[in-house]
């Protein structure tokens, strides 16, 4: 099978960086699936472990945390898919990923792909829509008032792939206040197109802007990237008892001054349940499966932006670049071989 691949960590800029191959074919065992990938997304762990992240080694290594495709092969083991489903999942980050043709996953991860979709939207929801999901509702427990704070969430960095799926699903599946940030006009527009009831800048002080809102401060505090740089911010910001949740990688993060209001500090790794086979693992599939309900009653969107072609090295290295720049808006997608 064909695959994008590479062995040794580095910068983009080296020739190996990304490198076009060919595989052998997976062998379904357990409750694994075999899925003909059709497109895919490209998220910045994809950048980090590429980059080096992760050591490399003397074996190839496929990236890919985003895909969907059909199944071709089950296990003998799987209970809830069959032969010629459609399918969406975000993998995990110890297999190979989706960068090949065809891909090993287990099926508690995955969920039906919308039909009302092509592969190419539908690719862009998985990792985000399990990382927004599992931070708002099982970390933040934003359907939980935080007494004295105000009804609404504060997402930091809405036009990015989780900020933009996390404003969705607070818009579609409660009635709480939204306010996220943006720093430029187009990812202003962006944030306001996904359903955001404010937009503040986070190049300047942000808890001077939400006071200006007059909504009071927010319970719930959803930090998508560069937390340590805005620490200090967030901790104005937020209300006393509330809760933050983050996703980014910080090399120090000093949560002292958030002691005072008793803030409570939750960290959401979507890779956590399959990495450790939690025996809540098949929640992910369940969640999956009712985001692909949401797009089909119309009350959610994928949120793909631009798409840049086949799934080779060449296009996935466009891919990685424009996330390294950090100018990407929602979903950067690959379809097709």
């Amino acid at each position: 099978m064909r695959a994008v691949a590479f062995k040794q960590p580095g910068p983009l800029s080296r020739e190996d960086s990304l490198v076009d191959i060919d595989l052998p074919d997976p062998v379904a065992t357990g409750r694994d699936l075999i899925v003909q990938v059709q497109a895919v997304s490209v998220n910045p762990v994809d950048v980090k472990v590429r980059a080096g992240m992760r050591g490399g080694g003397e074996d190839w290594r496929v990236l890919g945390f985003d895909a969907a495709g059909e199944v071709v092969a089950v296990g003998p083991e799987v209970t809830g898919f069959k032969v010629g489903d459609h399918v969406m999942y975000a993998g995990q980050i110890d297999r190979p990923g989706s960068n090949a043709e065809l891909q090993l996953v287990d099926e508690r991860i995955v969920g039906r792909k919308p039909t009302t979709l092509d592969w190419a939207a539908a690719a862009a929801l998985p990792l985000t829509a399990i990382t927004a999901w599992e931070a708002l509702f099982d970390k933040l427990d934003v359907r939980r008032p935080i007494a004295g704070a105000a009804p609404a969430v504060f997402i930091l960095n809405g036009a990015g792939g989780v900020g933009s799926i996390a404003i969705q699903l607070l818009r579609a599946l409660t009635d709480l206040t939204v306010v996220a940030s943006a720093s430029r006009a187009e990812t202003k527009a962006w944030v306001e197109k996904m359903g955001a009831h404010h937009v503040v800048n986070h190049r300047e002080p942000m808890a001077p802007q939400i006071e200006a809102l007059a909504l009071g401060k927010p319970g719930h505090v959803f930090s998508t990237t560069h937390t340590d740089e805005h620490l200090a911010d967030i901790t104005r910001l937020i209300a006393p008892q509330g809760k933050l949740c983050l996703i980014d990688d910080p090399k120090v993060l000093d949560i002292m001054p958030l002691k005072a209001k008793a803030i409570s500090v939750h960290w959401e790794l979507m890779f956590t349940r399959p990495l450790f086979k939690t025996a809540d693992m098949a929640e992910q599939g369940r969640l999956l499966s009712e985001v692909a309900d949401l797009v089909d009653a119309g009350r959610i969107r994928s949120t793909m932006t631009e798409t840049m072609g086949a799934i080779t090295a060449a296009n996935l290295k466009r891919a990685h670049g424009l996330i390294e720049s950090g100018k990407a808006r929602g979903k950067v997608v690959l379809a097709g071989w």
